[in-house]
């Protein structure tokens, strides 16, 4: 950070962009104006120094007297085996310096004095005596400088906050105000605020909001933030407006953060009446009782100038006893004499916890961001120490080895076993660099026999030096996974760390091999993305090893522990998908910033990547033209007409013709398509209801005039033109100054809307709007004339660009920013600055050192577990915190499911090996011989192997062959040589004909439950039973085939009612038990079947070989709510096609407003459950709904479906349900 005389501070965003992201400008320039003295710099010491240098305070003390011991080295990552004998503040300064030159590191070597510490705006007080403490502390308090107190004892650790008498917390959780459109407000004592209907308001009672753009009670805009209580899911009331002005339309309510006074107790005062943020609810008696233990261990040394000996017994009962004396009640805990044996522990994954914590606290005492700890916080993670371990003072004496403050804590021979570990890790970001670090100070993979291996294949960027710790600016442009390990080594020269830089996927498949995978004890994730970490879990899943997975947002993080035969996986369970914006919203009527970046990234991706791509490959791939005309409905043409434009109509010849071009796109944008907009819906226009069009969340623009003088026009042509030219490859460039003076001088023909132009206001139109037309041979074959052959092109270079938000200098970001602030400036949308533009844009994931350092100290906790051999589920920890609030939350980690098949027990950790070669016929009488299972469909990938309703001569060619020919033959690819077996999945009855495996492979969440043969379990007692269906399987041909349904029907449906049936009577015998975890855990397989079951059942009688049209009461609600018949069709097609992965898209009935309404469902979840809307009608759009017949082109099964739909059945599911309301 620099000093700016207009500005106070200028934050230098290329290094703090991801913090920034969680603290905001205001904090971060308070923090800059902190200096803050760190006492101690043992390892807790220098945690908190690195991460509150990284973070950018305006100047840090660090102060010690002491020398570098061995005993510092197990968790003192600044310190070398060579500096032992240095004091420590000497050989630490220089390496804190180097994370951040912003930041200037000054070193102490006094004892503190009350005269010393005055200066400073923050103290922290780190292996430090009671004494100490309350002379600093207290003296402190009465100046009101703030003070942190942070201690680790072997698996136990303290924090203590004081920030004075009355600290002002501006914002106490870091959450983004919400704020909502509004829908009405009433005139009256209450001032009932209805928001629209489109999202439920997160508001909570108490909270202050205020208003903009209010018509009608314009009283409400801008006004001073009113308290509000919460009334309903879109109601909440502000107090007294009846004298206000009627509400008219419009508005948006934006929540109002306000500023609280906390007061603090002196050390001396909250000594004697703590308050506790508990760390473990699950402890909750535990914080009063190591707040005792640890005044006894200050008491103890006071009196043998020493901590207890490791594993001491007397030492222990002295401790205990003095424990006693301070508090009679919660001094008397055996916990206590655990903290007496561990107290000269010293490990590296406590000081992250307990160090990042304190250093957050830091930055909330400099800042006022977020709320701090009132006033004592403990953590213990005694459970890493088997419970069954009995150790003696004998195995943790001290060695004299870098390791002696671990072997304190778990003895000798586990070091060994932790140096002989071969661990993987993938990633090499800012969680892995502080994995690496752990894993070299705790010698994980340091022995003889211990291996440890990390991939990444990015390179290191400024913006990472943040917060990814082992990296220096010298590093940039360097890999990061090859850095990492170099820095690692250098604190521990014995960690044998083999760094890779490889994506691991199925490419990779041939270096990351069986013999790799069994090879290994463990698998660490440090990744940032879903679909990577879905992938490592699976892995693990087949090779069946531990995965500890984690992953921070801002001040959050979570930790999972992944142990094989004991938990479910990481893919047992997945977040909700992110909630996409509607074409229309984003094509013609966006009310929030959001929408108009989205829009940004669209044109960018568009323009200057994909519209690029295509006339690349029709440059250097002689197939491209074949491919393209191949393509469904007006693609072909669209296609060869973009090609045509960027290598014939608009190629350049100059960087002039690039400001042209920029110039020419700046008027369609912004100036003639707002035009056509305006003239087709003015803004008096109204609907057919009498309802004005442009209203609750459609903003009437206004059209935008090109002035060369305006900055952010100018903007825009800059950055298009450059952006232009790169793609031509003109190395040529023109400066501000020049673009616009020839954009000055540019004319173009003012534009004139047209009649007949169709603008679509729903995403059903839009579809429908995809959907006609088709190519026209004759026009196609004109267009391929117009576009010269490749040799005629010879030399011409045309390249796509990615998108790089992080280089200020390629024109990236200035063009997003323009785009969406001049689309924004189009429909009166308050604009973003370039911070916030790229935050969103780029879709980027804030983040801070603290909480990756703490989210790592908990992963090492939980690998502790792992190495030891622990298996019982009680032991391990799963954690989500927050340290904003400050919240911290464990539970044990859900045990993996169980089902069974006869009399035999199965998890997703379970499977059938089969070993050799054999026929397919041999793996079909071998499942009947040796598990009496009748296999009735075999599927290896996408390829279905085998099935009952195969063709006779198919069955018959493939029951002779060996599996693997089967496999190549049918999937019509080679069986890669690195490939030792082959993961085939099955369905199959018993004896009895009974189902007893389920084959659905694209049911994610039934995979994830029960993995690789998709065991279902079969009902003790039968409470649902299969419908008959109403008619044939054949029926329904042409538009649904007889296999479709027969498999549909039998064996999917089946499923579903089997698997409902057994999960109801396992949660009974669960209940019974008194088995909660089990009970909860069959939830997720209750709703999965039963939503099955239900859907199903509703979808059979939804269709009918006789079809028909709606009619009635039914006929008019649809004209009523959707215009026509056909418009409701085209919305309902429309949503089941743009359904992720699988699901269904319903019509349903509302029955609190009587109106029909559509909504889609993802996997098995039932409509009403879901949404409260009555189902009247649904499309099941799982592809072995329609796989056989319709393969991937789900687009014609739902076209078709209209042709089967029973109308009969849909208007007596209305009209039920209607007399049902009336009769209410």
């Amino acid at each position: 950070m620099n000093q700016n005389s207009s500005n106070g501070m200028e934050i230098d965003e290329s290094l703090y962009s991801r913090q920034l992201y969680v603290l905001g400008h205001e904090a971060m320039r308070r923090m800059a104006q902190s200096n803050v003295l760190i006492a101690g710099m043992r390892g807790l010491g220098v945690e908190i120094a690195k991460n509150i240098v990284l973070g950018g305070v305006k100047a840090v003390t660090i102060q010690d007297t002491g020398k570098a011991q061995w005993g510092d080295l197990s968790s003192q990552f600044f310190l070398r085996e060579e500096d032992l004998g240095k004091y420590r503040v000497d050989v630490v300064q220089p390496r804190l310096a180097e994370l951040n030159s912003y930041v200037p590191i000054s070193i102490y070597k006094k004892e503190l004095q009350e005269e010393f510490v005055s200066d400073f705006n923050v103290v922290v007080l780190t292996n430090s005596s009671i004494e100490e403490q309350r002379k600093i502390a207290d003296f402190c308090h009465t100046k009101d400088i703030c003070v942190i107190i942070a201690d680790t004892k072997g698996l136990f650790g303290q924090i203590f906050c004081d920030f004075g008498k009355s600290f002002t917390v501006y914002d106490d959780n870091g959450e983004q105000p919400l704020s909502y459109m509004v829908a009405n407000i009433e005139q009256s004592e209450l001032g009932v605020v209805t928001c629209l209907d489109d999202q439920r308001q997160e508001f909570q009672d108490g909270d202050y909001v205020t208003f903009t753009e209010v018509h009608g009670m314009t009283e409400l805009n801008e006004c001073e933030p009113r308290k509000i209580k919460c009334l309903g899911p879109y109601t909440f009331s502000i107090g007294d407006t009846s004298k206000f002005s009627s509400y008219s339309r419009g508005g948006i309510v934006k929540q109002v953060k306000t500023a609280r006074k906390i007061e603090f107790k002196s050390f001396s005062e909250s000594l004697k009446s703590p308050e506790f943020v508990i760390s473990d609810f699950a402890k909750f008696d535990r914080p009063a009782q190591l707040h005792a233990g640890f005044q006894a261990l200050h008491k103890f040394v006071q009196s043998n100038q020493a901590l207890p000996g490791p594993r001491n017994e007397k030492d222990a009962e002295k401790v205990l006893n003095l424990a006693k004396e301070i508090d009679s009640e919660n001094g008397a805990a055996d916990i206590i004499k655990d903290l007496a044996m561990q107290a000269t522990g010293d490990l590296c994954p406590m000081q992250s916890v307990i160090g990042s914590i304190a250093a957050q606290e830091v930055m909330k005492a400099c800042s006022g961001k977020f709320m701090p700890i009132v006033q004592w916080f403990y953590f213990d993670a005694v459970e890493c120490i088997p419970a069954d371990t009995v150790l003696t003072e004998k195995d943790c004496k001290p060695k004299k080895c870098r390791y002696d403050g671990q072997i304190a804590v778990f003895g000798e021979k586990f070091q060994e076993i932790l140096g002989n570990q071969k661990y993987f890790l993938v990633g090499a970001g800012a969680i892995g660099c502080e994995m690496l670090k752990n894993w070299a100070m705790i010698g994980l993979a340091c022995g003889s026999n211990g291996q440890a291996w990390v991939t990444d294949m990015d390179i290191i960027e400024r913006s990472n030096l943040n917060r990814q710790f082992l990296f220096r600016p010298e590093n940039v442009g360097k890999t990061k996974s090859a850095t990492a390990a170099n820095a690692c080594s250098q604190m521990n020269p014995k960690f044998n760390i083999y760094p890779q830089e490889n994506r691991v996927g199925p490419e990779t498949e041939n270096i990351y091999t069986d013999d790799f995978f069994e090879n290994l004890d463990g698998v660490t994730n440090a990744l940032d993305n879903v679909d990577a970490r879905i992938y490592i879990d699976r892995r693990c899943v087949y090779y069946r090893k531990p995965l500890l997975e984690s992953g921070t947002l801002g001040t959050k993080g979570n930790v999972q522990v992944v142990i094989p035969w004991v938990t479910e996986s990481y893919s047992s369970s997945h977040d909700p998908p992110e909630k996409s914006i509607p074409i229309c919203t984003l094509k013609n009527f966006p009310n929030a910033i959001e929408h108009t970046l989205q829009w940004a990234r669209d044109q960018f991706e568009g323009i200057f990547k994909q519209a690029p791509e295509s006339a690349e490959q029709y440059l250097k791939d002689s197939k491209f033209v074949e491919r393209t005309l191949k393509l469904p409905g007006v693609q072909p043409a669209e296609t060869l007409e973009t090609v045509k434009k960027l290598l014939v109509d608009e190629r350049p010849a100059k960087f002039d013709d690039c400001i042209m071009w920029a110039r020419k796109l700046f008027e369609e944008n912004y100036t003639n398509q707002i035009k056509q907009l305006l003239f087709n819906f003015p803004e008096d226009y109204t609907t057919s209801s009498n309802t004005p069009f442009w209203s609750g969340p459609k903003r009437c623009p206004h059209p935008i005039f090109f002035d060369a003088s305006n900055s952010e026009h100018l903007d825009y042509v800059v950055a298009a033109a450059n952006l232009r030219a790169e793609m031509y490859g003109m190395t040529e460039r023109a400066d501000r100054s020049y673009i616009q003076k020839y954009a000055e001088k540019i004319k173009l023909v003012e534009f004139v809307p047209r009649s007949g132009i169709k603008i679509a206001t729903t995403d059903s139109e839009a579809a429908s709007a995809n959907d006609d037309g088709c190519a026209d041979e004759e026009a196609l074959q004109r267009l391929l004339s117009q576009i010269p052959n490749c040799q005629q092109l010879d030399g011409l270079q045309i390249k796509a660009i990615e998108f790089e938000k992080d280089d200020d200098t390629n024109f990236h970001m200035d063009f997003i920013v323009a785009c969406s602030n001049l689309r924004a400036t189009n429909y009166d949308i308050p604009t973003a600055d370039r911070h916030k533009s790229k935050l969103i844009a780029g879709k980027i994931i804030p983040a801070i050192a603290t909480t990756t350092s703490l989210i790592v100290g908990l992963v090492i906790l939980e690998l502790y577990k792992l190495v030891s051999g622990q298996k019982k589920v009680e032991r391990f920890k799963n954690g989500f915190i927050n340290l904003a609030l400050p919240f911290f939350g464990f539970s044990e980690p859900i045990c993996a499911p169980k089902v069974e098949y006869y009399d035999k027990e199965w998890t997703l950790w379970d499977r059938f090996d089969v070993n050799g070669e054999m026929t397919l016929r041999e793996l079909l009488n071998y499942f009947m011989d040796k598990h009496g299972l009748e296999v009735t469909m075999l599927s290896q990938g996408v390829s279905m192997l085998y099935s009952f309703f195969m063709a006779k001569n198919k069955k018959e060619e493939r029951l002779g062959m060996l599996i693997s020919d089967v496999v190549r033959k049918v999937s019509k690819t080679k069986i890669p040589t690195h490939v030792k077996a082959l993961v085939l999945e099955i369905c199959c009855n018993d004896r009895d004909g009974k189902e007893k495996f389920s084959f659905l492979a694209e049911t994610e969440i039934f995979e994830r439950l029960v993995n690789f043969s998709k065991l279902s379990f079969a009902a003790l007692r039968q409470k649902h039973t299969l419908p008959d269906l109403p008619y044939d399987y054949n029926a329904l041909e042409p538009y649904i085939s007889a296999d479709i349904m027969q498999l549909h029907h039998s064996k999917h449906h089946a499923a579903y009612v089997n698997n409902l049936n057994n999960a109801e009577g396992a949660i009974e015998e669960a209940k019974s038990k008194g088995d909660l975890n089990t009970v909860i855990t069959l939830q997720q397989v209750l709703k999965f079947n039963g939503g099955g079951h239900v859907n199903h059942s509703i979808f059979w009688q939804n269709l009918s070989p006789n079809g028909g049209e709606p009619t009635g009461d039914l006929l008019e609600a649809i004209k009523r709510d959707f215009g026509s018949v056909e418009k409701m069709k085209a919305a309902i097609s429309a949503l089941a096609v743009g359904v992720q992965g699988s699901g269904w898209a319903w019509l349903g009935y509302n029955k609190d407003r009587d109106r029909l309404s559509i909504a889609a469902c993802p996997n098995q979840d039932p409509l009403q459950a879901s949404t409260g809307l009555i189902p009247l009608f649904g499309i099941d759009v799982w592809e072995h709904a329609y796989y056989l017949q319709y393969k991937n082109v789900r687009p014609d099964y739902v076209n078709a479906i209209w042709n089967v739909a029973n109308w009969n059945d849909i208007e007596n599911r209305y009209n039920s349900n209607r007399k049902i309301e009336t009769r209410q």
